[in-house]
């Protein structure tokens, strides 16, 4: 028996409002004449099954999941597709392949800074790898001398950053402020590796204002969420004397709060940032706050999701290691060891590591 007409469209209209799922035989099982009574007195009866079919569809678009909606890049769909698998291949453990993928969005798109920003994010995990050491007891890139190749790190990400500015310049937008943030970030990190703090205050900050102003113009940019997350993490991780000093050079502050609240949004709508927001939380987790269970469970999905980057793994053992699951750290650690890093420089540092890690559980 059907329900009565106001309590059926009651229904159907709370969880359309608070995203439950209508299941599909309440769309379909009542006979059309019957949804005749819901219509306006001068609807013919017959366009009944037109609005079976309209929330029908309404329903499927409401369900799906935050990816599969429009893209908020404004690329052509041939680059966007191009863009997310050199991020898949590079977060898979092949920034060589990402590289290659980035040359030829540079020669599509030559005054774009999308092309430029993918290979010098290549080169960061890159470094990243290369520069993994076991300090303060934990697996992580701590620090690394100056090296001449920087440069060339630095020329690609302040090209994205003039392009992203220049394009802002003739029309704002916060896909355009994102990629500005997403170098300047990268220009931190590597002045971080490197021990130039005051660097790494000065591009952060720059980094974080085309955040706040992305998120002005688009508040549902997932992307922007990352960046912003990750400044106000940090911002509020710093000693005590490096927060006096941030308040004297005027600095803006930050919230841990806030910040993982930023990054855990970033994982669920970032299109192309979500594994890195995913990644640094957990390891934010682990370094400032030892939250070891919460950041093992972070990263357990990308080691299962890209099995062929050790970085995964290895971080996760050194996380099971500090919670005393000995086994589980084992086991990480060997699949790090087993995975053949395509960077005979990543490759060696991993195998180092991993050897140093294995001997302390014995």
């Amino acid at each position: 028996m059907l329900a009565p007409r106001k309590n059926l469209r009651y229904t159907y209209s709370r969880m359309l409002i608070s995203g439950a799922a209508i299941p599909a035989a309440t769309l379909t099982a009542p006979p059309v004449r019957s949804l005749c009574v819901f219509a306006p007195p001068l609807v013919r009866c017959a366009r009944a099954a037109d609005l079976v079919a309209l929330l029908a569809a309404l329903v499927a678009v409401l369900s799906l999941p935050a990816s599969a909606h429009a893209s908020r890049l404004n690329l052509p769909s041939g680059v966007i597709a191009q863009v997310k698998e050199g991020m898949r291949l590079l977060f898979n453990g092949d920034p060589e392949a990402t590289i290659a993928i980035a040359k030829k969005v540079q020669g599509e798109l030559p005054e774009h800074p999308i092309g430029y920003l993918l290979e010098v994010n290549a080169l960061w995990w890159k470094i990243y790898c290369r520069s993994i050491s076991i300090k303060y007891n934990l697996i992580d890139a701590w620090d690394r001398k100056k090296l001449t190749e920087d440069m060339a790190y630095f020329d690609l990400a302040a090209r994205a950053i003039r392009l992203a500015e220049a394009a802002n310049k003739t029309r704002e937008s916060a896909e355009m402020h994102v990629y500005a943030g997403f170098a300047y970030g990268l220009e931190a990190r590597l002045h971080g590796l490197r021990g130039e703090n005051l660097s790494v205050a000065r591009t952060g900050v720059k980094g974080r204002d085309h955040f706040v102003r992305a998120l002005q113009l688009d508040p549902e940019m997932g992307d922007a969420y990352t960046g912003m997350g990750l400044y106000n993490y940090f911002a509020d991780a710093l000693s005590t004397f490096a927060k006096v000093l941030r308040f004297f050079m005027g600095i803006p502050g930050g919230s841990k709060k806030e910040g993982v609240a930023q990054l855990e949004k970033a994982m669920a709508t970032a299109e192309l940032s979500a594994p890195e927001a995913r990644f640094y939380l957990a390891r934010n987790l682990r370094n400032f706050d030892q939250k070891y269970q919460r950041a093992a469970e972070l990263l357990e999905p990308l080691a299962a999701q890209f099995p062929q980057n050790p970085l995964f793994p290895l971080l996760l053992g050194d996380m099971n290691a500090k919670l005393n699951r000995r086994e589980k750290a084992a086991a990480a650690f060997r699949a790090a060891q087993a995975i053949h890093s395509r960077d005979p420089a990543c490759a060696t540092r991993i195998a180092e590591i991993t050897r140093a890690a294995l001997a302390t559980l014995r």
